[in-house]
């Protein structure tokens, strides 16, 4: 039998018909003012009475994913902003301000900042200015688990669950991201990198058995990208850096204590995102037509790459419409998690939707670590949660569903492993795929979500955010439940 891993669980408040707390307040509120009118004033009774079943409907119904009321606000909220010409970016061709060259929507406040590793190279730093967050991107291979040894991918596993719980225990770690991108290549970057790997001086023999072998390879190939970012506050630090500079110095020594703690996860570090690789992954992004420019600017001359600022990275003409994004030579389309797989998985459960395909697809997990010290106290709270609505289940309808029994359970484990030492952390996840030929938009939509469903996620289409979900597949910080806390999403 395959090993299987399991303990998602989506956070829950006490709440009634599937309010939340806050909107469970109002809604005895406002029984209580019903109650109280209709005693003192049958009229205003009668008045309220059908105001309040029409609040009720529109915040206990659900349409896709959330709340009608959520819904209808989120349609309004696109319309106005299209409206305001919020909707549409379009880039100057000629503009004298230090800040022209900036990313549209939520990326505006994004700058670069390069760096020095320590070790005679330099990386890249995404700086928001709105925020204070620094964001540094490690490059990775991933180690394959088809032909790994089962101990192996338990071990893998094990020692990625104390990674990400290690972060518990820094506050000055907002949050990770780690992105798989994948795109088809026509086989020339794999016989441009074969050729700048040749040692001229090498046996005549060699370099023709090297040069056979790419010729035999297939014509068309796939390129996979992963890639782990990690956002830092900087004012959290207990250095207290007093600029930018040191700031970034600090980021350099964590970075260096990340990187040796990944090597257990199955991963293989190849280095930190340079500047110019920064740039690259956005413009490319963007602009998927000047892929193949931007490889071999990268191989060749990197330093022809304005880092200075996004001059070779910003769009030139991007629009937001409620189901899909359109950006220079590509359209987009971009989802989030619904829903977690309910049931234990194993370790190839997202195989299906990482898989190349012949379009460009970036899935990108983002994990929000709970610090440690109020990990007890929310699990506790969500223990709490599932116990009292298990209850009154029971009460109001003498049974308790499966659904609501296995939630209790879960609740009840976690709060079990917490005291084991185990890490708290909340979890999500972004999909878009990207197509040149809007003509292929559907195909490719068509077998994004039939992949996701074959790993057992249930994804739902980013509704009048198209551009914030296709930003948070980016290496770029950002983080859409974050900029809903703070009143920007």
């Amino acid at each position: 039998m395959p090993r299987t891993y399991g303990g998602w669980r989506r956070r829950r408040s006490i709440g009634l018909f599937g309010l939340s707390f806050n909107g469970t307040v109002a809604l005895l509120l406002g029984l209580i003012v019903l109650m109280l009118s209709g005693l003192y004033a049958p009229s205003v009774a009668a008045v309220l009475l059908p105001v309040m079943a029409l609040a009720f409907l529109l915040a206990a119904v659900p349409v896709q994913g959330g709340s009608l009321l959520s819904f209808l606000l989120t349609r309004l909220r696109w319309w106005w902003a299209s409206v305001l010409g919020h909707t549409r970016f379009r880039a100057g061709v000629l503009i004298e301000h230090p800040r022209a060259f900036q990313l549209p929507g939520v990326l505006a406040p994004v700058t670069l900042l390069s760096c020095e590793d320590g070790r005679g190279g330099r990386f890249g730093i995404a700086w928001n200015r709105r925020l204070g967050h620094m964001t540094a991107t490690i490059l990775v291979s991933s180690n394959s688990v088809w032909l790994a040894e089962p101990s192996d991918v338990d071990g893998w596993v094990a020692n990625w669950h104390q990674w990400l719980a290690s972060f518990g225990y820094m506050p000055w770690v907002q949050w990770v991201t780690v992105t798989v991108e994948s795109r088809p290549d026509p086989g020339s970057a794999l016989r441009h990198g074969v050729s700048s790997q040749i040692d001229p001086n090498s046996p005549q023999a060699a370099q023709k058995i090297v040069q056979d072998l790419v010729k035999q390879a297939p014509s068309v190939s796939a390129q996979v990208e992963t890639r782990v970012s990690v956002t830092f506050d900087p004012r959290r630090f207990p250095a207290n850096p007093k600029d930018r500079m040191q700031a970034a110095a600090e980021i350099s020594n964590y970075l260096t204590q990340i990187e040796g703690s990944l090597a257990g996860t199955g991963v293989s570090v190849l280095g930190r995102a340079s500047p110019q690789q920064l740039v690259g992954m956005v413009r490319s992004a963007y602009d998927p037509a000047s892929l193949s420019d931007v490889n071999t600017r990268l191989r060749t001359d990197p330093e022809s790459i304005e880092t200075g600022d996004w001059t070779d990275a910003v769009p030139v003409d991007a629009e937001t419409f409620h189901d899909h994004y359109l950006h220079d030579s590509g359209t987009s389309v971009a989802w989030i998690w619904q829903e977690a797989p309910r049931t234990h998985v194993t370790s190839t459960v997202l195989a299906e939707l990482l898989a190349p395909t012949r379009w460009t697809k970036r899935t990108t997990l983002l994990f929000r670590p709970w610090p440690a010290a109020a990990a007890a106290r929310a699990l506790e709270a969500q223990n709490s949660a599932a116990q009292y609505r298990s209850e009154l289940s029971w009460r109001v309808r003498r049974r308790v569903s499966a659904r609501d029994h296995q939630d209790l359970a879960y609740a009840k484990q976690a709060a079990q492993e917490e005291t084991r030492g185990a890490g708290l952390v909340q979890m999500s996840l972004y999909a878009s795929v990207t197509v040149e030929d809007p003509e292929r938009l559907r195909q490719a939509v068509s077998h994004t979500e039939s992949a996701a469903e074959t790993s057992r996620i249930r994804l739902r289409r980013a509704w009048g955010s198209q551009d914030v979900a296709f930003a948070a597949t980016l290496p770029l910080g950002v983080c859409p439940p974050y900029l809903v806390q703070r009143g920007m999403g």
